[in-house]
């Protein structure tokens, strides 16, 4: 037994000068200025005196201490160093845990973090398409990939995957994460971390995908109201922007919508004439499709007017203004925006329209008339040559009701 206790050991009180009390064979409490209580160990290695400290009291009691100065000489008494060995083991200690850091931080789910931190940052991804394609990784991949070595994993591994999201039917997005895997590969390979992309060896391993013969579209009004946000949002070009905000407020097919001509837009009246050879009904009627327009409509079409008046399209090319913009651009825009094939697309904003208006009461021949499909019943159809004018006054507020309605959901009024 040492000649300390532990009432003496708390009676240590603190002096002007700091100073120590021995517990014998070396062991000593030091007493510091500040009211700190340490414990130093005291010996002499190869002629020279050393000391090695056990740490703080309480957090290191007297008996504690005790054994530890018992655990120190012994070291001694087999020639070695303990202050050394404790710096040796203190060094095999941060070893470890930087290696340990290291595997962490080449994790396939630490990379893919640190590539889409990266890429969504610099290429000003928009919130919506930059959370679905972590959503996809946090849902679909890293449960099974996530806390793997990027550099071990294999085609096999990275296939096994995919195919769960595609054995439950979501084939566009098991497209889509395959690719987005490929891309932290790829990350990967350029930060030195791995030598090959082994998303490259799965290239024709997905069947690929058909979009079916229904069109996407989101009809429940809660993501409507998210959709018309992301259309808010939009910062691409002003042709492009224009043209998808005006496209859930006009029922047009989208290629009626790109091709739309300044001449078929009269802003007095507040009206599109297609004229019968630009739409898909006309061709076979020989009537032209009437589009009333709501107040919103007109004002999307007013500041655009400035920019593409000059021309003849409303939407023109970026690269020829003589010609229509691409019929890839609103759905472009709608992947920029994070809605993918399987969600929405252009087309789908006729279906959303139907549907909700439906929904809501409106007449199913109001609606019809105003999507320009074709009369069903042949017999009415031989003897009314003016189906496009039919139900005209109620078509018209039926449009501004819509935009109206659009406008609430944006606000997230139900």
């Amino acid at each position: 037994m040492g000649i300390l206790s532990d009432k003496a050991v708390q009676a240590a009180a603190t002096k002007s000068k700091q100073y120590g009390i021995s517990d014998g064979d070396g062991l000593t409490l030091i007493v510091k200025t500040t009211g700190a209580k340490l414990w130093w160990l005291r010996y002499r290695f190869c002629g020279k005196a050393k000391t090695l400290s056990f740490g703080e009291y309480p957090l290191v009691s007297l008996k504690e201490a005790r054994e530890k100065a018992f655990l120190a000489r012994k070291t001694l008494l087999e020639g070695r160093d303990p202050s050394a060995e404790k710096i040796a083991a203190r060094k095999e200690i941060i070893k470890i845990q930087e290696e340990e850091k290291a595997s962490l931080a080449t994790t396939f789910e630490s990379v893919a973090r640190e590539w889409f931190g990266k890429f969504s940052k610099s290429n000003n991804w928009a919130e919506n398409h930059s959370s679905k394609i972590l959503g996809r990784l946090e849902k679909d991949i890293f449960p099974w990939l996530g806390d793997k070595q990027v550099s071990e994993i294999e085609p096999q591994e990275l296939l096994s995957a995919i195919r769960r999201i595609e054995n439950r039917g979501a084939l566009e997005t098991a497209h889509r994460a395959l690719s987005e895997c490929g891309r932290v590969f790829r990350y990967a390979v350029a930060s030195g971390l791995v030598k090959r992309d082994p998303a490259g060896d799965l290239r024709g391993a997905l069947p690929p995908y058909r979009k079916d013969k229904h069109f996407a579209a989101v009809t429940d009004p809660k993501q409507v109201g998210m959709l018309m946000r992301d259309i808010e949002a939009y910062s691409g070009t002003n042709v492009v922007r224009a043209a998808f905000a005006l496209s859930p407020r006009v029922f047009l097919r989208p290629g009626e919508l790109r091709k739309l001509e300044w001449d078929w837009i009269d802003f007095d009246s507040a009206m599109i004439t297609i004229p019968a050879f630009a739409h898909k009904t006309g061709k076979r009627t020989q009537a032209p499709h009437l589009v009333p327009l709501s107040t919103q409509a007109l004002q999307i079409l007013r500041e655009i007017q400035p920019l593409t008046s000059d021309g003849r399209h409303v939407f023109p090319s970026e690269r020829d203004k003589n010609r229509p913009m691409s019929d890839n651009a609103v759905r472009s825009a709608m992947r920029r925006m994070g809605w993918t094939g399987d969600e929405m697309t252009p087309h789908g904003f006729r279906a959303l329209a139907s549907t909700i208006l439906d929904n809501l009461g409106y007449k199913q021949e109001w609606i019809e008339r105003q999507l320009a499909h074709d009369e069903q019943n042949k017999i009415k159809a031989a003897y009314k040559r003016d189906l496009h004018l039919m139900y005209m006054p109620e078509r018209k507020k039926m449009m501004q009701d819509w935009s109206d309605y659009l406008d609430d959901l944006k606000i997230g009024r139900p």
